[in-house]
């Protein structure tokens, strides 16, 4: 099944996402408990524009446990960014929450719950989570030069000096 699973993936790859999900399709019909097929039916879904379908099967995968930690996070990433083009907001920072938590390491993870938050309303803490990836991340000369200044300000966006 992997080298099966494997194949659906250069499909979907190489630009042929509808017909790497017919055949992840056929492979859950034969094993609807493998979380890896889950996650490569979700992630196909994303890619053909079907975030609705797109959910069930990262839950999914998450619920029956993915043992290598790349494709739980990017599991997890997958299905808070994916509430999050749905409106689902408290389910997609949920999720990010966790997934920030659990995979510190991975920035993309501020990136996104960013986006949610800003969703959410929440423009100051947004920002804050931004300026501090920014000045983490960044390789940008100038960027560098400034980051201590752009973390001390990063929380204080609001406030006002005399």
């Amino acid at each position: 099944m992997t080298s099966t699973i494997e194949a659906a993936i250069a499909l979907r790859t190489s630009g042929q996402a509808e017909e790497a999900r017919v055949l992840l399709l056929e492979l859950l019909s034969a094993d609807d408990s493998n979380a890896e097929l889950y996650y490569q039916l979700a992630w196909t879904h994303d890619v053909l524009g079907l975030e609705r379908e797109a959910v069930s099967y990262y839950e999914r995968s998450l619920a029956l446990g993915l043992a290598d930690a790349e494709q739980k996070a990017g599991a997890m990433l997958g299905l808070g960014s994916t509430y999050r083009t749905l409106g689902e907001y408290a389910a997609s920072r949920a999720i990010l929450e966790q997934g920030a938590l659990e995979f510190p390491q991975r920035a993309e993870f501020q990136a996104f719950l960013a986006m949610t938050l800003h969703n959410l309303g929440a423009h100051t803490e947004a920002m804050e989570l931004l300026l501090k990836l920014l000045a983490d991340t960044s390789a940008d000369a100038g960027i560098q030069e400034y980051s201590k200044a752009i973390m001390f300000y990063a929380d204080k966006l609001e406030q006002v000096w005399p």
